[in-house]
């Protein structure tokens, strides 16, 4: 140990005494520092300067005319798009968009096309096209800026999509509300002539008898027969109240013509943002049962599986009373099935929102709890995927059915008003020749018998119409399910999952995010200039000194140097560059210990293999470069770079600067160190073993190689 002590001694020495070994040492020690510093400031906030990336905009669109009223989609997004500061957009024609594009005046363009409205405008025929807009992109310019560009362009669709679809349902739900307006503010009427037409078919026995009897009672009959027409006299005027109404309704109907039409997709759009719900749901449960993720991932799994299945179980209840609302307009079973199986679907929503409230509320949930829960979700998967496979051939003809049904409720109606329009006339003619008849004697009681079987089948027709109207659809439930709000309703359908975004380590900007890797990569340049700069080997070396007293007497020189690689670049990155650093001594302790290995690795190569050594050490680092994970994630690289991860240092040193960077978790700290620990180990068992056998054997090759000028 003396004879190590005092090689390492000598080399502080020299460096001390000498003024230019000195400088050379105090260059060494700054170089790697400004690597990553450079580097860090250069990405410290790429992704925040976008406005700087100019994305030209065209806008072809020539409007159109959607219910007689004129539209210009391509007009509103770019009057969107000017208050939109998220990339640079530029307004040109399309001719100096595609121009500019191709010479890179642009890095993309996003033109709208003429027919853009007129395409969005056929959502109301039966065979609607889908509008397209028009991206190109010149990928030469640059690697990152196409993908940038169409995150932009993307976004623009998903705008207009997301605006389409909460506009198409109010449209719906205000021309249900409307009618179901109407219907309300009418009711007192419609339930009066209702009323009176009972009335008279109660009553027309009782009228039979007392003409019947006429002869007996005259003064009686004429009583009842000016009662009846008083009563008459008031049906009349309803029936011409309810007459317009019913026409009006009719007019409504046949001017909403595709209301129930446009029904049938926003509920197979609903019925696909379920699935899409139950397969996260699905793989919530699947990471519940994983033994390689962690308890924090798992206890963030359940709390999100909670919110969706609320939210999910939401749309069960609304689909239910919708099938429930349809089935009574209907009078029939046609959704009995859908119903049955939007229940089970509902209780088994249900069941494995206790399971996950259950497995919320536990330390370590049993296996069999666990399982339980995940083939309930799979079922549930299961059972909506099935309903959504049947909605176009069963379901939505049947919604259809009940469109047509409610589209004839107000012809119906208006038929048998219009009867009985028709038949009060003749109803007053016998009424009144009845009073006449009765005036004049039994005279004209003949008369009257011989017409009152006509205004008794009259009537009672007309009444027996009416409960089997009442029979078939109930007019209040058609109110209830037309009523709603309808800025909540087409709202919630366009938006009917939020999404709760909850940043467990948060970086505030790129540059810090990148610190770990950047600096890392500094300190492995670091130790390449050192074994570049200063030779491993001593001349004149005594003889009583082995091999291994310079291994780890030099080692300890090129440490100690190393070390203040380290210490410059780590407090330069958090009192310079003012990196976000969590833990602050942490960030400085690690990176002294992965400088001292990869001064150790670097060191051990060229000692033992000598200008060999300094070209494993350049191959290490691209390697490591790429197969570290250090920029993108190691699952987006090649696979024999995600086989070589594990293997590399880079690996773990990220790693470690990462914990440091956003919070440490002790658990993976400790892992990174084992193995740290363990390629220390190795490193200093084979640069021992091995250097003085390769210094033995290998002096002549070496001596032979100098010999040539060209290998020192």
């Amino acid at each position: 140990m003396r004879k190590v002590l005092k090689i390492y001694q000598d080399d502080l020495l020299s460096i001390v005494t000498n003024w230019g070994a000195a400088i050379i040492i105090t260059a060494l020690m700054i170089l790697p520092s400004l690597y990553a510093w450079f580097n860090i400031k250069a990405s410290w906030d790429p992704y925040g300067n976008t406005k700087g990336i100019p994305i030209a905009v065209s806008n072809d669109d020539s409007g159109a005319v959607l219910k007689g009223k004129n539209i210009n989609i391509g007009r509103e997004i770019i009057k969107s798009l000017k208050d939109n500061k998220s990339l640079g957009w530029k307004f040109v024609d399309t001719a100096e968009a595609q121009k500019g594009v191709e010479r890179g005046n642009y890095f993309a363009s996003v033109t709208i096309p003429k027919d853009f409205s007129a395409k969005i405008a056929t959502v109301i025929n039966d065979n609607p096209e889908k509008p397209e807009l028009i991206y190109a992109v010149n990928e030469k310019i640059n690697a990152i800026a196409p993908k940038i560009t169409a995150k932009g362009a993307t976004g623009i669709k998903d705008e207009i999509s997301k605006n389409f679809v909460k506009t198409a349902n109010g449209v719906i739900f205000d021309i249900f509300n409307q009618l179901g307006i109407e219907l309300q503010k009418n009711l007192p009427d419609i339930e009066k002539l209702k009323t009176m037409i009972f009335w008279l078919d109660d009553h027309l026995s009782e009228a039979e008898n007392i003409i019947n009897t006429a002869d007996e009672d005259a003064n009686q009959a004429q009583i009842i027969v000016a009662d009846l027409q008083r009563n008459i006299t008031e049906v009349e005027r309803i029936i011409g109240r309810a007459r317009d109404l019913s026409g009006q309704i009719t007019t409504f109907f046949d001017r909403n013509e595709d209301t129930f039409a446009n029904l049938a997709p926003t509920v197979k759009q609903n019925l696909i943002y379920m699935e899409q719900t139950t397969g996260t749901i699905e793989q919530i449960t699947d990471l519940l049962l994983s033994d390689t993720a962690s308890a924090e991932d798992k206890k963030s799994a359940v709390d999100e599986g909670i919110n969706r299945l609320n939210t999910l179980i939401k749309l069960e209840t609304l689909l239910i009373s919708l099938f429930e609302k349809l089935n009574g307009m209907g009078n029939s079973s046609a959704f009995d099935s859908e119903l049955a199986r939007l229940t089970q679907q509902k209780n088994s929503s249900e069941n494995l929102l206790n399971n996950l409230k259950t497995i919320q509320g536990l330390e370590a949930p049993s296996r069999a709890l666990l399982e339980s829960t995940n083939q309930i979700s799979k079922g549930v998967s299961s059972n909506l995927g099935s309903i959504l496979n049947q909605y176009d051939a069963q379901i939505a003809p049947k919604i259809k059915q009940v469109g047509d049904t409610a589209k004839r409720i107000p012809t119906k109606a208006n038929d048998i008003l219009t009867n009985a329009e028709k038949t009060l006339p003749q109803v007053k003619k016998i009424l009144s020749d009845a009073s006449n008849g009765i005036a004049i004697g039994k005279k004209d009681i003949a008369l009257i018998n011989s017409n009152f079987p006509a205004v008794k089948q009259k009537i009672t027709g007309l009444a027996e119409q009416i409960r089997e109207f009442e029979k078939s659809k109930d007019i209040r439930e058609i109110i209830d399910l037309l009523r709603n709000d309808v800025r909540k309703e087409s709202d919630y359908f366009a938006n009917p999952v939020l999404l709760k975004e909850k940043r467990l380590f948060s970086i505030p900007n790129y540059g810090s995010a990148m610190s770990p890797f950047f600096t890392t990569l500094a300190l492995w340049v670091g130790a390449t200039l050192l074994i570049s700069m200063l030779p491993v080997e001593l001349n004149n070396l005594p003889d009583n000194y082995h091999p291994n007293h310079l291994y780890l007497g030099r080692f300890l020189t090129f440490l100690t140097i190393g070390l203040g690689q380290s210490a410059i670049v780590t407090l330069g990155d958090i009192f310079l560059l003012k990196t976000y650093v969590a833990a602050k001594l942490w960030f400085i302790l690690f990176g002294l210990l992965i400088s001292g290995l990869f001064v150790l690795i670097t060191y051990t190569l060229v000692s033992i293999f000598g200008n060999v050594g300094k070209g494993l050490s350049i191959v290490f680092l691209v390697l490591q470069i790429s197969g570290s994970g250090g920029t993108f994630p190691i699952q987006v690289m090649p696979t024999f770079f995600q086989k070589l991860n594990p293997y590399l240092p880079f690996t773990y040193a990220i790693s470690l600067m990462r914990e440091a960077t956003g919070g440490i978790l002790w658990d993976v700290a400790k892992r990174d160190l084992t193995v740290f620990l363990f390629i220390a180990i190795i490193t200093l068992i084979f640069g021992l073993v091995l250097k003085g056998p390769i210094e033995k054997y290998g002096g002549r090759l070496k001596r032979k190689a100098q010999e040539s000028r060209l290998i020192h």
